[in-house]
This record gives C-alpha cells, sequence and structure tokens, in this order.
C-alpha cells in the first residue's frame, strides 16, 4: 500500500482519538475568540481544561446553518479578519448568505486534505487534472484546483459547462481525470457520443472524482461505463473547508472521513441523540484543524451511517457510507417518507431508461419523467411493459404508485451544472 501521508492515514485508534482531544482543545481556545463561540461557552461554562474526554464534546451545544446566517458576516470568525486571506459564501437566496473564512493556514491544510484523497485513488504528479466546477464563491473549484497543485498534477481550471470546449480540453491537453458533478458526467457522454468520441479510445480519461449532488450506486456505475473511467465518490461542505471531507479509496466501499480534520457523530435528527454505531442518522462534524472558522458539532443535515469494520484499503479513518439524502430534502407524500435518490436508484438499473429525469408534486400526486436511452427500440408493446416493470419496482421502493412517464431522449430541460430533480407544487 502507498499513502500520501501513511502515519497519517494509518494511525492507531487510541493515537488517533489522543490527536482528536488534543486539537480539539487547541479548537475551543481558538473558537472562544468568536462573538457566538464566546457567548456560548461563557453560557455553557465550556472552557478547553473542563474538556476531558472526547465524549465532553457533547456538552457543546449543535451549532446550525442558521447561525452562521444570524452572525453574518464576520461574528463566526476566531481570528482578526486581517489574518483571513479568503472568503467563500453560499448564494443567500432564502436569506444571509453564510460565510466562510480562510487563513493561510487553513488554505494550506485544506490543499493538503484534497492532495491526500487524490492520492489515495491513484492519482499522481503524472496526472492531467481537468477541474469542471465553477471557481468563486463556490468552494468546489479552488479547492480541487489548490490540492491537485499540491499533489503536482497539471491542472486545467476549465470551470463549469461549454461542453464543447470540455471535450476539447480533454482531448488536446490529454486529460486523465475530471472532477465533476454526477448529472454533468452522464450529459458529457451523451455530449461524446453525439459528436462520434469514444471516450475509451478517443481520450486518456481513467479516473473521476464526482459529488456536489446526491447519487444512486446505480449511477456512479452507469458514470463509469459510459466514460471508461473509474468513479470514485467525494463529499465535502464549505462549512468544514469544501471538498476532501470525505473520500473514497480505491475499495470503493464507503468514504474515508479524515479524522485528524473533524471529529464525526451520527445523530437522530429527531431527538437529537447519537444512533447505534451503523444505523442512518444525520451527519454532525467539529472541525479541529482550522484556525479562521472553526464549527464544533455542526448539523450537516446529511442522512449517512458509520461503516463497520476495517477497510482493505489500511486505512484507519472511519468510512461513512453514500448519502442517503438530506433531512430537509425528505419529501412526505401521503404520510409516506421518502427521498429522491431512492427514485433515481430504480431508474438507473434499467438501460432502455436515459440519464435525464424530473419528479413533479402536485395535489399529493407524484409524476416521474425520465427520457428512454438509445438502446430503446421504438416498440410500444415494449413502452408498456417497461412501465409497467419500472411502475412496479418504484411502488416497491416507495410504498406508493407514482405516475411514470417515459419520454423521448431531449424532451427534459439539459442543465449543464446541479441538476434540478425535483418540482414540488403543493402549497402547504
Amino acid at each position: 500500500m502507498t499513502y500520501w501521508q501513511a502515519d497519517m492515514e494509518t494511525m492507531s485508534r487510541a493515537d488517533l482519538e489522543k490527536l482528536q482531544l488534543k486539537r480539539l482543545k487547541e479548537t475551543i481556545q481558538t473558537a472562544g475568540n468568536s462573538t457566538f463561540y464566546n457567548k456560548v461557552f461563557k453560557e455553557q461554562k465550556i472552557t478547553p481544561d473542563s474538556i476531558h474526554s472526547l465524549e465532553d464534546l457533547k456538552r457543546i451545544p449543535f451549532t446550525t446553518k442558521e447561525d452562521l446566517r444570524n452572525n453574518y458576516p464576520f461574528g463566526m470568525a476566531a481570528v482578526p479578519i486581517q489574518k483571513c486571506v479568503r472568503l467563500h459564501s453560499s448564494s443567500g437566496t432564502t436569506g444571509n448568505p453564510t460565510v466562510v473564512l480562510h487563513s493561510a493556514k487553513d488554505i494550506d491544510e485544506w490543499a493538503n486534505q484534497v492532495a491526500r484523497c487524490m492520492y489515495m485513488v491513484g492519482l499522481r504528479n503524472t496526472d492531467i487534472f481537468q477541474n469542471t466546477s465553477g471557481y468563486g464563491m463556490f468552494t468546489g473549484g479552488l479547492g480541487f484546483q489548490y490540492g491537485a497543485e499540491k499533489l503536482g498534477a497539471l491542472t486545467v481550471p476549465a470551470a463549469a459547462g461549454n461542453s464543447k470546449r470540455q471535450l476539447k480540453f480533454i482531448a488536446d491537453f490529454g486529460t486523465t481525470c475530471l472532477h465533476i458533478i454526477p448529472s454533468y458526467a452522464t450529459r458529457l457522454a451523451e455530449v461524446m457520443q453525439e459528436s462520434g468520441i469514444d471516450p475509451r479510445r478517443d481520450t486518456k480519461l481513467h479516473t473521476v472524482c464526482i459529488g456536489a449532488e446526491p447519487h444512486s450506486e446505480e449511477q456512479r456505475k452507469r458514470i463509469e461505463e459510459l466514460l471508461g473511467v473509474k468513479a470514485y465518490n467525494c463529499f465535502g461542505m464549505s462549512e468544514m473547508n469544501g471538498p476532501g471531507v470525505a473520500f473514497e479509496c480505491k475499495e470503493q466501499n464507503g468514504l474515508h472521513i479524515w479524522e485528524d480534520y473533524v471529529i464525526v457523530e451520527i445523530i437522530d435528527p429527531i431527538t437529537l441523540e447519537p444512533v447505534p454505531e451503523g444505523e442512518v442518522g444525520e451527519l454532525v462534524l467539529t472541525a479541529i484543524n482550522r484556525e479562521a472558522m472553526p464549527l464544533l458539532r455542526y448539523r450537516t443535515r446529511d442522512l449517512t451511517r458509520i461503516i463497520q469494520g476495517k477497510c482493505a484499503c489500511g486505512r484507519t479513518h472511519k468510512r461513512i457510507d453514500r448519502f442517503k439524502g438530506r433531512s430537509d430534502d425528505m419529501l412526505i407524500l401521503k404520510g409516506v417518507n421518502l427521498f429522491p435518490i431512492q427514485i433515481e436508484t430504480i431508474l438507473m438499473k434499467f438501460n432502455e431508461l436515459g440519464n435525464n429525469y424530473l419528479i413533479t408534486i402536485e395535489n399529493d400526486e407524484m409524476q416521474v419523467e425520465v427520457e428512454l436511452s438509445d438502446l430503446f427500440t421504438d416498440d410500444y408493446s415494449q413502452l408498456q411493459r417497461l412501465t409497467k416493470e419500472v411502475t412496479r419496482q418504484l411502488k416497491d421502493e416507495l410504498l406508493l404508485t407514482p405516475k411514470l412517464k417515459l419520454v423521448g431522449r431531449g424532451s427534459l430541460p439539459v442543465q449543464e451544472g446541479k441538476a434540478v430533480r425535483v418540482k414540488d407544487l403543493r402549497k402547504f
């Protein structure tokens, strides 16, 4: 086995938890300089010396996205603004945006974190890395850019969209790795097909890093087949830096979450109590290696579970499962709780179905529109059989029967950013 930082990636649990406790105490000392945490710590009588074990973390209240909005713009800053070198922010479409600050040390640590992830999946300084994420306030662009540079790879900051240009860069520069949103990966494969490009024959692609939106195992397999690559799941969030918080290794059996950077909790989103290891709950993260704006017990709203047992790759950091969805993305229809990814999982099982779909909910009725693929032959009896079988499997999975509408390729809107999969037209 080869590692980016063998001593850190294979550290024993006892040593890792010892390091976490040390860094947690240091983080409490730093975070206490912020307006927000200074008040929280005084109310809860929390000091670095009052933290004797990792269990004491539970004495600290949860931090939420609303806390970040209420303390906009710099109420969460733990260092003087003059020591910060970069700011990232959300769009703020539902109120104040969330602001995340970085010191020079934070940027360097973040780059190291991403480089560790990339090295883990076999990328080296001989690779040519093309980043199709947006640059700017979104962390996906610059996060991977700095990580790839730290790795020593030649980087192509292509940014989002413009598929024809993306394909020209891939061909002309000999791109070997893409960072790409799952829905855009399938769209890019379609453009390749339309342009007569065979990714196995006409490109040097061998790896894609996918993230930024929930996707099923079936969609990952489809991306691998369409592009002739290995596709590795990536998890990140701006509040914890950005991309690189967790990443799959070559085993593709869960994402290693870097516990020298964060402490992981899984809680019941209703009771807020810890769930038994292995059960699904909401991911809560505490940053323990950040300087400018560390967040403690941050509720991510992402639903996942800890995968039990040791990973064959030899890394000792915990693994989290593919995300089931977000607690605030859950749809309740006729008393049934469901997530869009459940529908995608079914749709991607059928080769006759394409990659683009749309879920519309109106008057407590669900319609699922999905495009047909090129493998579908224009046969009415086949269309009937396919409609019946897909509907049956959706009913078995969702415990309700949606109206299924199979449409021709190109019938649904094409998106080169995050795909809009759900239109909920109900008025509450």
